[in-house]
């Protein structure tokens, strides 16, 4: 994939990744504050759909960015060589999505 591709996808996932991460810190605030714990809190979201939509979309966002933001840096501060740095990535990403998914799946 070209370098200005991988900018572009980069910067559509920040787009969506942004608000989700808000979304999401807002949300654990309100539930920590109001005394809520990690069980009470799972209990309310199994088989929730909205908020099983919502953390996919954020799996897959992450999945994306932060393995290219990931690749800028191996590739700007080591020697490693750009292939690797390829392979390192697209294998941190399908850690990343597959974990992820692993997570919501385990909530819906």
């Amino acid at each position: 994939m070209k370098e200005r591709h991988l900018f572009l996808l980069q910067r559509l996932s920040a787009i969506f990744l942004a608000p989700l991460v808000v979304l999401h810190l807002v949300v654990i605030m309100i539930a920590v504050r109001n005394g809520l714990s990690a069980e009470e809190i799972l209990n309310r979201t199994q088989g929730n759909y909205f908020w099983g939509g919502f953390y996919v979309l954020f799996v897959v966002s992450v999945s994306i960015h932060a393995p290219i933001g990931i690749r800028n840096v191996l590739r700007e501060w080591t020697a490693i060589p750009k292939t690797q740095v390829n392979q390192i990535c697209i294998f941190l990403a399908v850690i990343f999505l597959m974990s992820g998914l692993r997570a919501v799946a385990a909530v819906i």
